[in-house]
């Protein structure tokens, strides 16, 4: 038998056995909600389904003057979330970042859609990188950036899409001693959690990650 069909049988199944053990309760429907939870997953929709069979192009600028002293931060953040939405977007066509990063070093520009009608892209993905700071203290690691996200069409001009999401913080609810991890392997791993957080806009994701991340940045 097809895995794929095995899987959907094994989830008939459980949804069925649910179902009978919830109405021989009496039922209520947070219970049931609870049940197609487990028979569907955790996934929920991606807010903008946009770039779907689009060629799309990330940037991500810094809009303060202390992110300038470490311009690697943005760079970072664009070639992560370009990753991401290859790895999870389907038929997506993602300018490779070297391109974007060669023609942003030669020339000047205002709007994210000079960036792409320069690179010849359907799509800009605009991320405006406001803060950025990996210290609590001097002792203690703990992220926390303040960004927007905005997508638009370069035919158009027209935004299409924009998040403007609370200050994440990395870890949520501890922090990290600097003796247990060195600055540049915290700074690397921040951003990979950031570029997450940024990309899950645009495909199906589990909502419940962000709150795992306490558990797994503990060593």
């Amino acid at each position: 038998m097809d895995s794929r069909l095995t899987v959907r049988c094994g989830r008939l199944l459980l949804l069925l056995v649910l179902l009978t053990v919830l109405t021989a309760a009496g039922g209520c429907t947070s219970a049931l909600a609870t049940a197609v939870w487990l028979v569907k997953g955790p996934d929920i929709p991606a807010e903008c389904g946009e770039l779907r069979d689009k060629r799309v192009v990330v940037v991500c600028r810094p809009l303060t003057s202390s992110l300038y002293t470490n311009p690697n931060v943005a760079k970072d953040i664009s070639q992560g979330v370009s990753r991401l939405l290859v790895e999870n977007v389907r038929r997506i066509k993602v300018i490779d970042q070297r391109r974007v990063a060669e023609w942003m070093d030669t020339n000047t520009w205002d709007d994210y859609t000079e960036v792409g009608e320069a690179l010849e892209a359907d799509i800009v993905l605009g991320i405006d990188l406001e803060g950025f700071g990996i210290h609590q203290g001097q002792t203690l690691y703990q992220g926390k950036a303040d960004f927007a996200v905005k997508v638009y069409d370069c035919e158009t001009g027209e935004m299409i899409f924009e998040k403007l999401p609370p200050q994440m913080v990395y870890p949520p609810n501890h922090s990290i001693a600097t003796s247990d991890m060195q600055e540049a392997d915290f700074r690397r791993e921040f951003v990979g959690v950031l570029s997450d957080q940024i990309a899950r806009h645009f495909y199906p994701h589990d909502p419940r990650a962000y709150w795992a991340m306490d558990a797994a940045a503990l060593r």
